[in-house]
């Protein structure tokens, strides 16, 4: 339970940064919709910031004390 939530975070995580850095939305291309959308520039930011995040998230996936509560 604990590696499929943090999965769907990274993912969330790494669209938001796709939102933040080129204004596209990985999500909506996908399931359907407006992939451009217009933020301001510190939405942007809180967009990039929550990217970059789960970036760093992807290495929690493959940490044994995660595993083990998996």
């Amino acid at each position: 339970m604990t590696k499929t939530a943090l999965t769907l975070v990274i993912i969330g995580a790494l669209n938001w940064l796709l939102v933040g850095l080129f204004e596209w939305d990985l999500v909506t291309a996908l399931l359907g919709g407006d992939v451009h959308r217009e933020s301001s520039g510190l939405s942007r930011i809180v967009y990039t910031l929550v990217g970059l995040s789960g970036l760093y998230c992807i290495g929690l996936l493959f940490r044994d004390d995660i595993r083990s509560r998996a």
